[in-house]
């Protein structure tokens, strides 16, 4: 027999032992990792639904054979439906598939990479939900107003107790405290008048006579002249008279009032 003739020969019967034996590599492959004993333990575990010692036996697997196809796909199936963790199903799907790229349900797989990975993100940031932001931004603006109302309240409480202290200085703790805005908490340092400006002012000497001290009054907001007059008990006309340069139509708030005997 001539060289080439032996060639031709084994060639031939390599051929013919293939068509035997009958199976693809892939096919063996596969069949070798299912032969595998720790494979073989997990699949036992999954038919007694114990997932947790199932994933422990498949990762076993894996350590003997990092380029098992079928455990990677145990592993998958496992991690996205009975201990969920998509980002470890993403992973084994994809390394199924890298193993096994010939596998007749790739497309499934690629498809159950998709839905894990919409999982994944869902449970990483869900969406706000767009009424529900709305709402929040509605709440916060209500609640900015009330507090700019509260501010401004005190500020004009706190404007018409200087101008009582300055128009006044010496009978400023006698004279009537103005009316603190309604529904609003009393700062502990806002409930008395200033102690630096009263302990600042000399005592005075005891006057000879008895005479009553002047009495003023601070105007708050909405307050009329009318409205004063009575809280004081004393005449609209004598009022006026006590304050004859005030008009009552243009009073603004803080101006201070004489107020005339009762």
């Amino acid at each position: 027999m001539t060289f080439f003739g032996r060639i031709n020969f084994i060639t031939l019967t390599a051929a013919a032992l293939v068509a035997v034996n009958g199976c693809s590599p892939n096919a063996q492959g596969q069949l070798d990792d299912e032969k595998e004993p720790h494979f073989g333990l997990g699949k036992s575990r999954i038919n007694q639904m114990d997932y947790h010692g199932a994933v422990e036996a498949f990762q076993e697997a894996l350590e003997v054979n990092p380029r098992s196809a079928a455990a990677h796909f145990q592993l998958a199936w496992l991690f996205e439906a009975k201990e969920p963790d998509p980002a470890a199903a993403i992973y084994h799907y994809q390394q199924y598939l890298k193993f096994d790229p010939a596998a007749r349900n790739a497309e499934v797989i690629r498809q159950r990479i998709e839905s894990c990975k919409q999982q994944l993100a869902a449970n990483v940031l869900p969406p706000p939900s767009a009424p529900a932001a709305q709402r929040q931004l509605e709440d916060l603006a209500d609640k900015n107003r009330q507090l700019q109302s509260e501010v401004d309240k005190w500020r004009a409480y706190y404007a018409a107790q200087q101008a009582a202290l300055k128009a006044n200085p010496a009978g400023a703790q006698n004279a009537p405290a103005p009316q603190q805005p309604a529904g609003s908490p009393i700062p502990d340092d806002m409930s008395q008048p200033a102690p630096a400006a009263t302990a600042a002012v000399t005592p005075a000497k005891p006057a000879p006579a008895k005479i009553s001290p002047a009495r003023t009054h601070t105007v708050l907001a909405g307050e009329t002249l009318a409205a004063i007059a009575r809280k004081h008990n004393v005449s609209l006309t004598t009022l006026q008279a006590a304050n004859p340069g005030v008009s009552p139509k243009k009073m603004r708030v803080g101006q201070v009032l004489n107020l005339p005997p009762p």
